[in-house]
């Protein structure tokens, strides 16, 4: 499979970031795509104020993603009230920019990464359950 993945020449911007967020997207098993196929992926440069005092960051760059929405664990099928929140994704593009020029990994396979362990928060998997599935495979 062909990508289309801008060169980076220079820094991919939050456009360049999704695209590569979608490729890699499609590239996750079917087993695992398929159940969060309603989550939206989107790309900011940093987590919000309110985000980082949240999540006890010590800098903004501590954070390469974020799930927000309900968990697939504790989601009621028997609630007569309809949701109005949605699930997202939110990848944080200048982390990962950094995290890529410190790692040498290649930024797809990143973004993938950050994208498996976002979704096994969908599931509901805790940060520990995350390492161990991600070390098993």
């Amino acid at each position: 499979m062909s990508r289309l993945i801008p060169p980076h020449t220079v820094p991919p911007t939050l456009g360049d970031l999704e695209t590569i967020a979608h490729t890699a997207f499609a590239e996750i098993p079917e087993e695992l795509r398929v159940y969060a196929a309603d989550v939206i992926i989107r790309v900011d440069d940093f987590p919000d104020e309110e985000t980082e005092q949240e999540m006890g960051l010590e800098s903004p760059f501590d954070l390469l993603g974020l799930y927000r929405g309900v968990s697939l664990p504790m989601t009621s099928f028997t609630e007569t009230t309809p949701r109005t929140d949605v699930d997202m994704i939110t990848l944080y593009r200048r982390p990962i920019l950094d995290y890529w020029c410190e790692s040498g990994e290649d930024l797809t396979s990143l973004v993938k990464h950050v994208l498996i362990h976002e979704i096994g928060h969908h599931f509901g998997f805790s940060d520990d359950d995350m390492e161990r599935i991600e070390d098993e495979a």
